[in-house]
């Protein structure tokens, strides 16, 4: 009876752990964005330098996430997850340290430890929750879009009272409390399968056109989301709204984007193919980037909008890697090429976006054209979304 009870006490333990985990995967990200304006001003920082500034850590998540899985291999998954916070507190308090120097190595911390954790959190959840991998993987999303939209929501608040530097430090709050609370797993040093470098699949998946249009379904639909996530409170405070509003509309954004992993995930096994659903969440996020242009005062909406799409389309996008593919080998060498090129490309959005604005002066254009990658994004779905499989090669 009381190993039961303490077995019970571990895997709530472990439960709570996880989710606090995940509330660090997106909240040190996202929630610069809304006093992103107070910073290029503080700094003087033109639109692409600001892009940059988001990029970072989608480069990061694009270098280091293939290293994930050997650190786990030889650290053990618990302690490379606690490293993974002690990463993203550092880059937290190295971010608002008064310099731009500063401000870009922090967010690249930032970004490593994040690309840890999104590997690694994953792999952890099989091995210990294999019968309940589905609602504790919702459960860790849902845990990340409501973590990343309270960033948003009181971030500007708090830099009205302390200013940026502070409100930005504050956020320390949450890999700290998070460090705490993983402590007692660091006696467990049980291995995580995670996928090997050395990949005995069947297919070349670089020369594979089923495999790029994937990859390409994934990075178009990557690009509009992250030129949001690092951009949508500047162009809303441009365009009159108050910085306060702006952040819950950026709030409301990233909360949007857990909904589709809730209602969307038994639809998709019932489909013969996903072309529809493919083609339609990419142009909902086309058609509310093009709302942000021409009805800036339903931005709520089209943030919901926005969100959901973007949500929609990352969940599809994952769920391709699976369906395309005939063994564990081939799909875990089409994700490794999907994630790796969706992050360069998702990294590019936010540079093109600041390049852009920087050359024309205003937003009407760059977002024009971000929905114009949307549209992409949809013919590239059309392709991906057919009932087919990566065939076998001997190359």
């Amino acid at each position: 009876m009381f190993n039961k009870i303490k077995n019970k006490w571990h895997a709530i333990a472990l439960v709570v752990g996880i989710l606090f985990i995940a509330a660090n995967l997106r909240v040190p990200f996202t929630a610069i964005a809304p006093v992103l304006p107070l910073i290029q001003s503080d700094f003087s920082l033109n639109s692409s330098s600001v892009g940059l500034l988001t990029s970072l850590p989608l480069l990061a998540f694009a270098v280091f996430s293939p290293l994930s899985a050997s650190f786990a291999r030889r650290f053990g998954i618990e302690r490379t997850l606690f490293l993974a916070l002690i990463i993203i507190s550092l880059g937290i308090l190295l971010r608002s340290t008064g310099s731009v120097g500063a401000l870009y190595l922090g967010t690249v911390l930032i970004g490593t430890g994040i690309a840890f954790g999104n590997v690694l959190l994953p792999g952890l959840i099989k091995r210990d929750f294999s019968a309940n991998i589905a609602s504790m993987t919702g459960a860790y999303s849902i845990t990340m879009g409501a973590a990343g939209a309270l960033g948003s929501v009181i971030i500007t608040p708090l830099a009205q009272i302390w200013d940026w530097p502070i409100a930005l430090d504050l956020l320390i709050a949450a890999p700290l409390f998070a460090l705490i609370l993983w402590i007692p797993q660091l006696k467990k040093h049980n291995p995580v399968v995670m996928a090997s470098h050395k990949q005995s699949a069947s297919v070349n998946v670089w020369k594979s056109p089923l495999a790029w249009q994937v990859t390409l379904f994934m990075g178009l639909n990557a690009m509009p989301f992250y030129v949001a996530v690092g951009f949508l409170p500047t162009i809303l405070i441009d365009n009159g709204i108050s910085a306060a509003q702006a952040g819950s509309v950026h709030g409301t954004l990233q909360l949007a984007t857990a909904i589709p992993g809730l209602i969307l995930a038994a639809t998709l096994r019932r489909l013969k193919d996903q072309k529809l659903a493919a083609v339609t969440v990419s142009l909902l996020v086309a058609l509310s980037l093009i709302g942000f242009i021409y009805l800036p005062d339903l931005a709520m909406l089209w943030a919901a909008c926005l969100g959901f799409g973007s949500g929609a389309s990352m969940m599809l996008g994952l769920t391709f890697v699976g369906l395309r593919t005939t063994n564990g080998d081939d799909a875990s060498a089409l994700s490794g090429m999907a994630q790796c090129v969706g992050y360069l490309m998702a990294a590019a959005g936010p540079l093109l976006l600041g390049q852009l604005h920087d050359w024309t002066g205003g937003w009407t254009v760059p977002l024009l054209i971000t929905a114009a990658i949307s549209i992409a994004g949809a013919c590239s779905g059309m392709m991906a979304g057919r009932n087919a499989y990566l065939e076998p090669t001997n190359s």
